[in-house]
């Protein structure tokens, strides 16, 4: 039957019989609720590939709380209202009534639109990445949220959970790092569901904390002048003189240790004299780095 109003043709891809048995029509528009409501009417009394062959007697709240929970995907409504009916006994008239707590527990496990390959996939994380340099847990734990339901891979999520612990928290709060390590071999130790916990409280940690973007930006600085200016010899009291005859080319001649002054630090250069001036890392005035500025003013 012609019962599939939409343009989501993929939305019947899977095994489901009673979505196997729809011939979907292709519209250029998504599916909105009312066409949703319409497959299912449909489905509902069409007796060759529907449901129509059973007494079903279904609560309009039974039957909205489907069509709103399916967000759209044909398929997750269409597997909710059979599986509805077919778990459900008829009652002594040989009427099978769903209520809108059964339609509640069928479509718990609904499919939320999210292809991992496609826009949605980039526009979710997307969205917690934001949300974390936003410093909104709420929006953060929300976005997590949405992605771990939908089925994406934790490791994707505390790849990017480790890049932004060091791309917008940095130096300000260096423990932000720490803990998105943790959580990333969390998921590895200990998988999903559990792994959802330090998931959630690195996400957390990041978006409550400090931020600052120095790191990133520190780092691509000195990218920028390797790859545009000149090559740079080491001076000669920085390179290695531990191998036979670095003392007769004078490796590491006139080097200081450190440790061999007061506050193990001691004025010298290690940077190339044509770079000499050169400044790659500014700290900020936020969280840890505040305390760093402090130390590289005094040095």
């Amino acid at each position: 039957m012609d019962l599939l109003d939409y343009g989501a043709q993929r939305a019947l891809a899977d095994n489901a019989p009673l979505a196997q048995r729809m011939r979907p029509r292709t519209l250029a528009e998504f599916v909105g609720e009312g066409n949703i409501r319409t497959v299912l009417k449909r489905a509902l009394t069409d007796e060759e590939r529907g449901l129509g062959r059973l007494q079903i007697r279904i609560a309009e709240e039974a039957l909205s709380h489907i069509v709103r929970t399916a967000n759209g995907d044909a398929r997750a409504a269409l597997n909710a209202l059979e599986l509805a009916a077919i778990t459900t006994l008829p009652d002594t008239d040989g009427v099978i009534n769903i209520t809108r707590e059964i339609a509640a527990e069928c479509s718990q496990q609904r499919v939320l639109l999210y292809d991992k390959g496609g826009d949605m996939h980039y526009d979710v994380i997307s969205a917690f990445i934001k949300s974390l340099r936003g410093s909104d847990p709420d929006a953060a734990l929300y976005w997590l949220a949405h992605m771990l339901y939908a089925g994406e891979d934790p490791k994707f999520i505390a790849r990017r959970i480790l890049v932004h612990a060091a791309e917008d928290v940095g130096l300000a709060d260096p423990r932000a790092l720490q803990l998105a390590q943790a959580a990333a071999y969390a998921v590895h130790f200990i998988g999903m569901p559990e792994a959802r916990l330090p998931l959630a409280q690195a996400a957390l940690y990041i978006a409550t904390a400090p931020k600052s973007n120095s790191v990133i930006k520190a780092i691509d600085r000195a990218l920028k002048t390797v790859k545009e200016e000149a090559r740079q010899q080491v001076p000669n009291h920085l390179r290695d003189s531990h191998y036979k005859g670095a003392a007769s080319l004078d490796h590491g001649k006139g080097y200081k240790y450190p440790h061999a002054y007061p506050a193990g630090q001691v004025e010298q250069d290690y940077l190339p004299p044509g770079l000499k001036e050169k400044s790659f890392y500014t700290p900020t005035d936020r969280g840890y780095e505040k305390i760093i500025k402090e130390r590289q003013k005094k040095r």
